[in-house]
């Protein structure tokens, strides 16, 4: 009688966790996102997040310090996800008012897209923008939109699609203004008046409006004729 012999193969080596740090960092920030905006900064527990994330609380404080620079570099994040966006809007190689328009759809949408980021623009406006102030970085990236903007302005005002006399800062500050409130009063607004702001079909007729708004407040003044 012979005994077969069966052969067995040698054990796989273990996999060792690769730890990616930008992954972790960039799980820790969408996470801090979301409870910062929901509870705000006096809110927000490194607890609660650690228990979300694939770090650990230790791991929080080694790559962020404390929650008040976790809070600081979630603000950046978010600034520096719109403001880069932004600049995927290839606004130079189009006509003014086709560059003014596809801003202002596009502005009105992630802030519709994105209510994280407006609750933290809420949020940073109770503490006095103290925060954001520290930040060059965010100063730099709102920096780069004006630019950005002045260039489309300047352009329209040399062809005669725009009015002369408006600052870009301004024209800034309306475009965000109109595009901020439909997401930060959507929730009263739509039960004071019984209205439902969010519907899909409300949401594309206020993004027609916001921008037909913007571009008739950009061109130049018609001149009535004389009788």
């Amino acid at each position: 009688m012979t005994a077969t012999s069966t052969k067995t193969s040698p054990p796989e080596p273990r996999r060792r966790r690769k730890n990616n740090p930008e992954s972790v960092r960039a799980d820790i920030l969408a996470v801090a996102t979301r409870e910062f905006s929901e509870k705000g900064l006096s809110g927000a527990r490194i607890d609660e997040i650690a228990e979300q994330t694939r770090a650990s609380k230790r791991m929080i404080y080694y790559y962020f310090s404390d929650k008040e620079t976790l809070y600081l570099h979630t603000l950046e994040a978010a600034y520096q996800k719109v403001r880069l966006q932004e600049a995927e809007l290839d606004l130079d190689h189009l006509p003014p008012l086709e560059a003014l328009s596809r801003l202002v759809r596009f502005t009105f949408c992630h802030h519709a897209k994105n209510p994280d980021f407006i609750r933290l623009v809420m949020i940073e406006n109770i503490h006095h923008g103290r925060f954001l102030a520290q930040s060059k970085l965010i100063q730099s990236l709102n920096a780069g939109v004006i630019d950005a903007l002045t260039n489309v302005y300047l352009r329209g005002v040399e062809e005669g699609c725009f009015r002369e006399g408006l600052d870009p800062r301004e024209l800034h500050w309306l475009i965000s203004a109109l595009s901020f409130f439909n997401v930060s009063n959507q929730h009263t607004f739509s039960r004071i008046f019984d209205w439902q702001q969010a519907a899909p079909e409300n949401q594309r007729k206020l993004e027609e409006h916001v921008t037909d708004m913007v571009l008739r407040y950009v061109r130049p003044d018609e001149v009535t004729p004389q009788p």
